[in-house]
């Protein structure tokens, strides 16, 4: 009975597989074991590695970004101001250029009643209404261009005719049919002028 429990024992041990296969019978010696266990082949759980950066750089990486973040921040502001101002402007021109015509005809009315001696109080309440007018528009930027007696200018005057002259210069303003204005820096505006010619053909002043 005893024999026959050994020899079972003996074949069950026989049929446990072996961590390290033996050559010949060998067994296997303590290098073996160490190399197993100190094998380069990274495990297939590892966890990524992380890299750690010096103090220094650590503190450098994320003050860069708040100067780069600032930095596009304050042309944030200034691209927010300037298409702000330059809304305003547009909308002060458009303004204005609707204004302009009624304060031709203001203009044109107190000449007018200069000219038919109209009764001074009248004119000159009319006077003083189109003074405040124009000093509201002053606030602004409305400034005036009057030509007569300048140099033609294109960028500035627009010519309505050219006559000849014989006291007045060549391209020189003789009358100016209306006024001309600036807002700010920019013309809205130009001056209608009479420009001369210059003095008259004396050939042709003979004939006639």
């Amino acid at each position: 009975m005893s024999m026959k429990k050994n020899r079972i024992n003996s074949d069950i041990g026989d049929e446990r597989p072996e961590a390290y296969p033996r050559e010949n019978g060998a067994q296997p010696s303590a290098d073996t074991l160490d190399e197993g266990l100190h094998s380069n082949e990274p495990a297939q759980d590892a966890a990524p590695e992380i890299e750690i950066l010096p103090p220094e750089e650590a503190d450098t990486v994320p003050r860069s970004q708040f100067v780069r973040l600032q930095a596009d921040f304050d042309n944030f502001k200034k691209r927010t101001r300037r298409e702000q101002s330059e809304w305003y402007q547009r909308a002060n021109e458009n303004l204005v250029e609707e204004i302009l015509p009624a304060l031709d005809h203001f203009e044109m009315g107190l000449q007018t009643a200069r000219a038919h001696q109209t009764e001074s109080a009248v004119v000159d309440g009319f006077q003083l209404v189109y003074d405040q007018l124009m000093s509201v528009l002053t606030k602004f930027g409305l400034s005036p261009v009057d030509a007569a007696g300048a140099l033609f200018d294109p960028h500035q005057h627009e010519a309505v005719t050219y006559l000849p002259s014989p006291n007045v210069p060549a391209e020189t303003v003789i009358d100016q049919t209306r006024r001309g204005y600036r807002l700010g820096e920019k013309l809205i505006r130009p001056a209608q002028v009479v420009v001369s010619s210059g003095a008259p053909d004396n050939e042709t002043t003979g004939e006639e």
